[in-house]
């Protein structure tokens, strides 16, 4: 075997695996949904499918807010608490209120919620420059405690009309003998948010901005992007997805509870991690993170379909999370390696 064929296997495998590893990360995928057919083959159908997408939604949303913040070198804990305290609020002032404000009223004062939330650890992290898991670890009890004591701890059965009707509306349906089928139309503005933050972070100078602080905020700056205008904005912007997706999780559910979401936070920094986004900052992709939040999916209903309890798929989540970051960690300490023998023999 000469040195071409060896470069060509190498080209060809890094092709396939990808910047991220999103490719392993594909093929990890295919081999889970192969097997757990194998050990129950009512796994492998359509309705199986769809409420994979429909478990994904509100984790998606979370999770491409979670990625601009994780490539920017940050950590963001806070994005739960922002999302019901967001929704939550906004259902409570159509209910007490005693109006409707319509589908798209109650997802503009939700991310008007988002935004001034979002707003107050971008102007904490930007201008003071303090951790960020530290910052939002914070926020996260202040936002919470302020939406229990002043807004209210009651849970709400009866959101507005209009959640309520779209709460029941499907894109696709299939009942026939052997099974019943929905894909909820929430997929559909989904899908077309991760385009956007696709084509944003691969085409906008603040995208390309997100990458040059998460690799490394000093030399951004010296390069001439305004990094305290950057992280002001991307972390109103991940609130405003926050509140996004709190408004979906009350559609899905049809109620306003101001207890549920928070907690959850370990499932979404995992699906990121997972999807190649570096824990280090600069690196991460709109794709692998897809398809680390249908890996954690899949691992969550194949562990219920096999009978295991709902603790023990925490305990597969965090190790997932410790896999993740630390094969980061041994690629990173390689890299610095091959740069460490190469300088002496270029100089």
């Amino acid at each position: 075997m000469n040195l071409s064929t060896l470069t060509n296997r190498d080209s060809l495998f890094r092709t396939l695996r990808g910047p991220n590893n999103e490719g392993i990360l594909a093929v990890v995928l295919i081999v889970l949904v192969i097997g757990m057919s194998i050990v129950n083959p009512a796994f492998f159908s359509v309705g199986t499918l769809f409420s994979i997408l429909r478990g994904s939604i509100v984790p998606l949303v979370f999770a491409l807010g979670v990625l601009i913040v994780i490539i920017s070198g940050g950590i963001d804990v806070s994005f739960a608490a922002i999302a019901i305290f967001a929704s939550y609020t906004t259902v409570a002032l159509a209910n007490n209120g005693g109006f409707d404000p319509g589908l798209v009223g109650v997802v503009l004062i939700a991310c008007f919620f988002g935004a001034v939330l979002g707003s107050v650890n971008g102007v904490v992290i930007a201008f003071f420059r303090l951790p960020t898991l530290i910052v939002t670890l914070g926020t996260q009890s202040i936002f919470r405690g302020i939406l229990l004591a002043y807004v209210g701890s009651r849970y709400i059965a009866n959101p507005p009309a209009s959640i309520d009707q779209l709460a029941t509306t499907n894109v696709i349906s299939i009942v026939n003998e052997n099974e019943r089928a929905y894909l909820h139309i929430l997929v559909i503005p989904v899908i077309v948010l991760a385009l956007l933050v696709a084509w944003m972070l691969k085409n906008t100078m603040f995208g390309r901005g997100i990458y040059a602080i998460g690799s490394d905020s000093e030399a951004a700056r010296r390069a001439g992007f305004p990094v305290v205008r950057i992280q002001m904005l991307l972390y109103t912007l991940v609130g405003v997805m926050a509140a996004f997706a709190g408004v979906l999780h009350v559609t899905l559910g049809r109620n306003a509870n101001p207890q549920s979401l928070v907690g959850n936070e370990l499932d979404v920094i995992a699906a990121v991690v997972l999807g190649g986004a570096s824990v280090f900052g600069g690196r991460g992709s709109v794709f692998g993170t897809v398809l680390g939040v249908l890996l954690i999916q899949i691992i969550n209903n194949s562990l219920i379909l096999v009978g295991v309890p709902t603790a023990w798929q925490r305990t597969a989540v965090g190790i997932l999370l410790i896999v993740g970051v630390g094969i980061q960690a041994l690629s990173a300490k390689r890299n610095a390696k091959k740069v460490f023998v190469t300088a002496p023999l270029e100089g």
